[in-house]
């Protein structure tokens, strides 16, 4: 075998070129080059807030090119997958292929419906609002097996296998978190009885929202259900399949799961569905634990001291949405710092710690709420 000297010069001379470091460099943070981050990065590639906290803890520059601070990168990102080529499987079920990706973003939309940003910002307060809530999120799994098995591959249809089953395995422990809420609040509301199948029982986000306003942050449900506050945030990490519980998506054992075959608009619907049902959980644990919109000192209301009551409404309208957010916020922070702290677990350990750990401590505090709250009356 014959090597051309001349050509292997031009090669190292060009992979050595200021222009090729400076072309990586840029590419750093979204593309598969960066030996750091590894395939299938979805919090460098999409989310500029992930992108900087991912950076600041990995001791990394970040984005820095696409607008000021990087902030447009996303919207790069964005473009640049509108506009990649739509491939589809020749052997895969097209139809189910298509419907998958815009099943699991519509149902994540509709999560939005009742959550409440203010006290008449709630586009519908509805008395089932956080049980309307897990059952449209449910739906959700549905459109990750649909698209695993439309792609005809072994590693998609494995990853929507796992995430039906992630799904099923969290969302009991996080449904009997919120129904103990809901029991604390009917309970303390008609000092009686409310059985979970009774139709007067409410969980209205407004309402409980309302009712930790009582004794300023001192009311919030985190003091009264600290096990299920433990509880629903681990539940809802896993329902949004996030690191250490990204096992549909495992890239070690299956690729990209079930987005596998996916490329372009559809790609970029799963990490759209991802990142707003992320969104979705932090809002509801604002909602149902820290207070939603209202933050107060006991015996100090925050908005008399600040006359805010006595303002335009719009203006009011702007705190309560600037509370709700920055609450939300600090638990998207959380759950960063988690994805880049914690290792992946096994699918075994993942289903162990929701049915023999979450499941038993779940019933143990809906049980110990009951009774707290009948011995009380």
């Amino acid at each position: 075998m014959i090597i051309d000297t001349t050509e292997v010069q031009t090669i190292n001379s060009f992979s050595t070129s200021g222009f090729f470091k400076e072309v990586l460099w840029t590419d750093m943070d979204y593309t598969y080059f960066d030996p750091d981050i590894g395939n299938h990065d979805r919090g460098t590639r999409h989310c500029w807030l992930e992108r900087e906290i991912s950076a600041a803890i990995q001791q990394r520059i970040g984005p820095e090119y696409a607008g000021p601070l990087g902030i447009l990168q996303a919207i790069a990102d964005g473009t640049k997958l509108l506009l990649k080529e739509d491939l589809l499987p020749s052997r895969g079920d097209i139809r189910l292929f298509s419907v998958g990706p815009s099943i699991a973003v519509i149902s994540v939309l509709l999560s939005y419906l009742v959550i409440p940003f203010g006290y008449r910002l709630v586009l519908a307060d509805l008395g089932i609002g956080v049980f309307l809530w897990i059952a449209i999120s449910s739906i959700a799994p549905i459109g990750l097996l649909m698209s695993g098995y439309g792609s005809n591959n072994k590693y998609s249809f494995s990853g929507g296998l796992r995430a039906a089953a992630q799904s099923i395995s969290y969302e009991i422990p996080l449904t009997l978190c919120v129904l103990s809420i809901s029991l604390r609040l009917e309970i303390g509301r008609n000092d009686q009885v409310v059985l979970p199948y009774d139709s007067d029982l409410d969980s209205s986000t407004v309402d409980i929202v309302e009712a930790q306003s009582k004794y300023g942050f001192w009311g919030w449900n985190l003091w009264r259900q600290p096990i299920g506050f433990l509880v629903f945030l681990i539940s809802s990490l896993a329902e949004c399949e996030r690191l250490p519980f990204d096992l549909p998506e495992a890239e070690e054992e299956l690729v990209a799961g079930y987005q596998t075959e996916y490329s372009g608009i559809k790609y970029a619907l799963f990490y759209l569905a991802s990142y707003l049902n992320l969104l979705v959980s932090s809002l509801f644990v604002t909602v149902l634990y820290l207070g939603g919109w209202n933050f107060s000192i006991p015996y100090i209301p925050i908005p008399e001291l600040f006359r805010i009551n006595q303002m335009a409404g719009i203006f009011g309208m702007t705190i309560d949405i600037f509370i709700t957010l920055a609450k939300a916020y600090l638990f998207l922070f959380i759950s960063i710092t988690t994805r880049w702290t914690l290792p992946r677990m096994r699918i075994d350990q993942l289903l162990n710690l929701g049915w023999k750990f979450l499941l038993p401590i779940s019933l143990g505090n809906l049980l110990l709420t009951t009774s707290s709250q009948l011995v009380s009356l």
